[in-house]
């Protein structure tokens, strides 16, 4: 038995009380499905107002029925909409009612990303344009949300198209030379090889750069901040918050738990965590506070030291040895920058250096620059062409083809040039890129990519 090939059945909209409520169904089978629950035949791509009943022949509710017949499809297969009232009650009834009547065809509940999931296997879309779906979905700003649009259309991989094809010619030609040395036909020459070559790197590097963009807006930075009791750490989160989020006293100690925040500056998503100050303590709540504080340092991207600059800015020994046990305990070389706070009370006139800044929490003086250098820490270039909204995956499988092509033009530029090597490398290139639009994926991987979406997308 095939489950692709069943007929599959979920909630598309989002679960809650709402105006309206879609219900989506695709696979085989879904004709006479839609025949069954409609008691008629359904124009294709026509809205038919029903009433939908049970086996009683009491009424579920009143709505609209879309029958979109495969391959012109979300899917690519035959699906069916329901759009109905958005009661939780009668749309659970509603399903329950279509897997009873779908039961002969086998229809069952959609997995998570199921729908789209099909799509990509239907060649409706790319790998790269489905996890585009999905962060169109989550995007939480502006920005986010035109960089998923822009993948989702296929810019980023009519991109990566072009880079494939660019090398699958150049491989061609090459290994035709090397296939047939007696032929007098000069397919193509080394010097052309190499400058081509150099040629897509270059523009790999380019869309490396812009993805990299993307990957900020989509991900954010991750700031957690650290100090001793009483400098003002939440002070300087509710500051950048822009909102009382945590709670001020002048008792030290007032924070014992993690407290995370997301803003937005400039469209850029940065979590914020406030931490318990760090002290010795013998309040047992205080020092399960400190221990997720060290936590929290082991999985952030940058870490914000705060002092207090009204004692004067001398990095105490204490707070020396918290920056030392800091880099000891960091899973990664996360980047520590030094905050001092309390800069109105401050007795004397200071200048922000590379990793030391003066803030006001209280007054907002020095916020700006402390911002704009989160920003930078962040990798988030204003000028930059607007990034298309790139994961992880993404990224790593750039910065490998840029690797083997770079490893093809070492290997051209020697005395002895090694052309079958170079060709190879190039394969090795296409196979990295391959993976971006899911032509070149282990099925295991496309199944934990898929299991991330919503259920009914």
């Amino acid at each position: 038995m095939n489950r692709q090939r069943d007929p599959i059945i979920a909630l598309a909209t989002a679960k809650g009380r709402a105006s309206v409520g879609i219900i989506r169904l695709s696979g085989e089978g879904v004709l006479q499905i839609s025949k069954a629950l409609c008691h008629k035949d359904l124009h294709p791509r026509h809205a038919t107002l029903l009433t939908f009943e049970d086996d009683q022949g009491d009424l579920i509710d009143e709505g609209l029925a879309i029958f979109f017949p495969g391959p012109n499809s979300y899917t690519g297969e035959d699906v069916l909409e329901l759009q109905c009232h958005g009661s939780v009650a009668a749309l659970n009834l509603l399903i329950e009612h279509c897997l009873k009547i779908g039961k002969p065809h086998r229809l069952r509940l959609a997995a998570p990303g199921e729908f789209t999931e099909r799509a990509f296997l239907n060649n409706k879309i790319d790998l790269a344009q489905a996890e585009a779906i999905a962060d169109l979905i989550d995007a939480s700003s502006a920005l986010a949300a035109k960089g998923a649009a822009k993948s989702l259309k296929g810019e980023f991989s009519k991109k990566i198209q072009i880079f494939l094809e660019a090398l699958i010619e150049l491989r061609a030609l090459t290994e035709a030379t090397l296939d047939f040395p007696e032929e007098e036909i000069d397919f193509i020459e080394q010097h052309d090889v190499f400058n081509r070559l150099k040629n897509i790197l270059s523009n790999i590097q380019d869309v490396k750069k812009s993805a990299q963009q993307g990957a900020v807006i989509r991900d954010g930075l991750t700031i957690v901040l650290v100090g001793q009791p009483n400098v003002g750490k939440s002070s300087l989160m509710n500051a950048l918050a822009g909102e009382e989020v945590a709670i001020v006293t002048e008792v030290a100690g007032t924070t014992r738990d993690r407290l995370k925040e997301t803003i937005q500056i400039e469209g850029v998503p940065l979590h914020i965590i406030d931490t318990a100050g760090l002290r010795e303590t013998t309040d047992s709540v205080e020092q399960i506070g400190i221990e997720r504080t060290w936590k929290s340092i082991e999985q952030a991207d940058l870490v914000l030291h705060l002092m207090d600059v009204s004692d004067g800015a001398e990095i105490s020994a204490l707070d020396q040895e918290l920056i030392n046990k800091i880099k000891d305990i960091a899973t990664k070389q996360v980047p520590i920058k030094i905050v001092w706070n309390k800069l109105d009370r401050a007795s004397s006139c200071h200048k922000n250096t590379q990793n030391e800044f003066y803030v006001s929490a209280k007054t907002g003086l020095g916020l700006e620059a402390l911002k704009q250098e989160l920003l930078s820490v962040a990798g988030w270039q204003p000028d930059a062409e607007g990034g298309i909204l790139a994961r992880q995956r993404h990224i790593e499988a750039l910065l490998e083809a840029e690797q083997f092509i770079n490893n093809a033009l070492v290997l051209l530029k020697r005395e002895t040039a090694s052309v079958d090597l170079a060709a190879e490398e190039m394969r090795l290139a296409q196979d990295a890129l391959s993976k971006i639009t899911g032509e070149f994926l282990p099925d295991d991987l496309l199944g934990k990519i898929f299991s991330t979406f919503c259920i009914g997308k």
